[in-house]
């Protein structure tokens, strides 16, 4: 389902196009071996050619390309070429051409000023260039793209006209980008899988306008890792109301989307969060990452203390058992960064409860359930094209942003893959929408396997 409803991302576009464009590259590369654009090359060093902007060559070389398409289009239409009406075989043909009419489309080059040929009933219908069409050739899928990558509409608009001296008007570039919302829809109520033996959820702060009034409200995304090691994105969740109610909706969406049971799930301190895990899951062990108490910790250390602060408390995490982890952390209490820095150890203490689940885990279970990492990248990315907006219209805007930036860095990594020959471990699908393969995953399962194992055989 998720994977239709993402197509239109420029990722895929450039990878279904590279045939298409190997065929054009070799196809440039045998002219300018044989010499024949050596006369155009001339040309373009003597000033008399211009290559980007208004009027430049590839533009002119689109427009042109464009009309012969076009009376490609009507010889098909009418079922005989310019000329050739009366020697048709059968005599001649009620409907004819009449003219053309002008029509200036955007395309990813720039506008291209095309004159679009007509006939004398009006039945002919352009495919290269539709009525009612003012945008050709990539252009959406292009302003999607600068869309997920942070730029506003203001900044789109701008960055148009002065590339490729194409003017789209911000409620033109808006309804563009607004065309993905149906696909967000669909992917945010998709089926979910029964199980995920790891949860990751974590909230970014970002500021929408609600009922006339701009608030700060807590973007919530939750990645799960199925039962095969691949990570997918359950669904993203705006801030709808205060306290523990909305951290119990987002748990009851995903249980009501077919979501049955979770093994582990590792918050980052959201407050409410685990109570409303564990009313969901009954039998879900909700931890806080390991990173959070030691970033809680770490703000009130000193800058040049704080490598050795983070140091101290690896023994606190790295034990063998609860006990031990309880032990180390005394220790570091009353050693002499513990008593300079009393509040590091209180920190540690009031997260216990919710830590203390963790050195129960095998070795490589600890690897995949150590941090919130796994979500760590989205976050970023969703705080990085945010950061360019102070405010958001609506709850949906936020939801629709955050969905493209996500698909937008997964569609980076994929090309990267792809470019290096596929020669990395990780063969799985190239979004984090859709999956990405876990590290050291088959070693997690089995030792998950082999210390719950009433929890995992059913999915197994």
């Amino acid at each position: 389902m998720v994977t239709e409803a993402v197509k239109p991302m420029a990722g895929d576009v450039a990878g279904n196009d590279n045939g298409a464009v190997t065929d054009s590259r070799s196809l440039v590369d045998s002219l300018v071996a044989s010499g024949a654009l050596d006369p155009l090359f001339e040309r373009i060093d003597g000033g008399q050619i211009e290559l980007t902007g208004d009027g430049g060559l590839p533009g002119e070389l689109t427009r042109a390309a464009l009309e012969r398409g076009l009376q490609t289009e009507m010889t098909s239409h009418l079922g005989y070429a310019p000329g050739d009406r009366e020697s048709k075989a059968g005599g001649g043909h009620a409907n004819s051409r009449n003219g053309s009419y002008p029509k200036t489309p955007s395309t990813p080059v720039g506008e291209a000023a095309v004159q679009v040929p007509r006939d004398r009933d009006g039945s002919f219908t352009p495919r290269l260039a539709p009525k009612h069409s003012r945008r050709l050739g990539g252009l959406d899928e292009m302003i999607i793209s600068l869309y997920a990558g942070g730029m506003t509409v203001r900044d789109i608009q701008h960055h148009l006209a002065k590339t490729i001296g194409t003017d789209l008007s911000p409620e033109t570039i808006s309804n563009i980008t607004d065309a993905v919302s149906d696909a967000v829809l669909e992917w945010q109520e998709r089926p979910l899988d029964e199980s995920y033996p790891v949860v990751y959820l974590d909230a970014v702060r970002v500021k929408v306008r609600d009922n006339g009034r701009v608030l700060p409200k807590a973007a919530h995304i939750a990645i799960g890792v199925d039962m095969d090691g691949f990570k997918h994105v359950p669904g993203m969740w705006v801030q709808d109301n205060e306290g523990a109610s909305f951290r119990a909706h987002v748990c009851a969406e995903m249980a009501n989307r077919g979501m049955a049971d979770a093994l582990i799930v590792c918050c980052d301190g959201l407050k409410g969060l685990p109570e409303a895990v564990e009313a969901t899951w009954p039998k879900a062990i909700a931890r806080t990452c390991v990173a959070h108490p030691i970033r809680a910790a770490n703000r009130f250390v000193a800058d040049h203390d704080r490598k050795r602060v983070c140091a101290a408390l690896r023994s606190v995490y790295r034990a063998p058992n609860g006990q031990a982890a309880e032990k180390a952390l005394g220790e570091f209490a009353e050693s002499e960064l513990g008593r300079r820095y009393p509040s590091v150890a209180a920190t540690w203490k009031r997260s216990w409860d919710r830590f203390v689940p963790f050195p129960r885990f095998p070795p490589m279970l600890r690897r995949v359930a150590y941090t919130t990492n796994s979500i760590e990248s989205p976050d970023y990315q969703s705080r990085k094209v945010s950061r360019n907006r102070s405010q958001f219209p609506n709850d949906q805007a936020v939801v629709k942003l955050f969905w493209l930036a996500i698909c937008d860095i997964e569609d980076k990594r994929s090309l990267k893959r792809a470019k290096d020959g596929n020669k990395t471990r990780r063969k799985s699908e190239g979004r984090l929408i859709e999956g990405r393969m876990t590290t050291n995953w088959k070693q997690a399962l089995a030792q998950l396997a082999a210390a719950y194992p009433e929890r995992m055989e059913p999915y197994l």
